[in-house]
């Protein structure tokens, strides 16, 4: 067969026209007719003391392994058991305490009939995410979610494609429901996702990115312009502190100073850290997240901070470097 281009997109153009249209007819029966077994479903999720165990053959079974995952990672507890090994032992992994999400376009799966009477006998909760509202499945639910498709998008109207997408459109809508409904935080999510850009945002401290010890520098106010020079040189920051004698920073000297200085034509040497300094220095706590540091410099266009404890005195510093080293920018 000739590949053609022009056709080539007309298909996959008709394909999302099809798979948009099955999800925009799904959201009008939920609007209309479909609001109380979607209300029973997250009812029963909610109530739920163990897991929600999803379950599915086939593409069915891909868009389950999906669907749980996503569950598992806002707030609602969730694991993928393939029906046909639960025939075998696998069973055994669902308990009362939990919560069955059945995914099937027809309904009818033999491996997921199979098991429907030992699910029921256990007296677990049974939500079906099907099709076939007549089916065997929606029979035995306790909650049936309508993920009919008038047609898939195959054009031999046999490969699961709108109906699969149906499913994950519908696991999507039960999971941020269930995400509100738990008050679910992005702080919550970051302890689900600690490798992850945003858990590195909202779980990294100022305290674990800092420089600390003899790796801050730090002048006096008396401090001569060329030993000033010297510690920003050997400290590597592009700047230093300058602290008073209990050691709280009273300003900050940086890069940037030097060249407008130079620029002015100051006499250089004549001059001390107090001359030169910053006061009013912009400072964070070490126990801020990392994003606050951030925010504090973006906000006031600078590329420092200098961190401080409880009591004010200076414990640490930091730059853009550093938090693009521990990704968090």
């Amino acid at each position: 067969m000739t590949f053609n281009t022009e056709q080539a997109l007309a298909l996959a153009l008709d394909t999302l026209d099809i798979e948009a249209t099955a999800i925009t007819q799904m959201r009008a029966r939920l609007h209309e007719s479909g609001q109380t077994a979607f209300g029973k479903a997250v009812e029963l999720i909610l109530a739920t003391r163990g897991r929600v165990v999803v379950m599915g053959m086939g593409k069915s079974g891909h868009v389950g392994r999906k669907i749980a995952a996503t569950l598992a990672s806002t707030g609602t507890a969730a694991m993928f058991v393939h029906p046909a090994e639960a025939s075998h032992g696998d069973l055994g992994m669902i308990k009362p305490i939990d919560c069955v999400l059945a995914i099937s376009n027809s309904g009818e799966v033999d491996e997921l009939a199979t098991i429907l009477p030992h699910i029921k006998r256990m007296g677990t909760p049974l939500i079906a995410l099907t099709g076939g509202l007549k089916s065997t499945l929606a029979h035995n639910a306790d909650a049936v979610l309508d993920s009919s498709v008038a047609k898939e998008a195959c054009p031999l109207n046999l490969a699961p494609t709108a109906s699969t997408t149906a499913q994950l459109a519908m696991g999507d809508a039960l999971a941020v429901v269930l995400l509100q409904a738990r008050g679910f935080k992005a702080e919550d999510f970051a302890r689900s996702h600690p490798g992850g850009s945003l858990g590195r945002r909202l779980l990294t401290h100022v305290r674990d990115v800092m420089r600390s010890g003899s790796d801050v520098p730090r002048v006096t106010p008396a401090t001569t312009f060329t030993e000033v020079m010297r510690e920003i040189s050997a400290k590597g920051l592009g700047a230093t502190a300058v602290v008073d004698p209990a050691g709280k920073p009273i300003g900050i000297f940086t890069d940037g100073d030097l060249r407008r200085l130079i620029e002015r034509g100051a006499d250089l040497r004549t001059l001390n850290a107090q001359q030169v300094m910053h006061s009013g220095p912009r400072l964070v706590s070490a126990d801020a997240l990392a994003v606050d540091a951030v925010a504090l410099m973006e906000e006031h266009k600078i590329n420092s901070v200098l961190v401080t404890d409880s009591e004010g005195v200076l414990i640490g510093a930091l730059n853009t470097n550093d938090l693009m080293r521990a990704k968090v920018i």
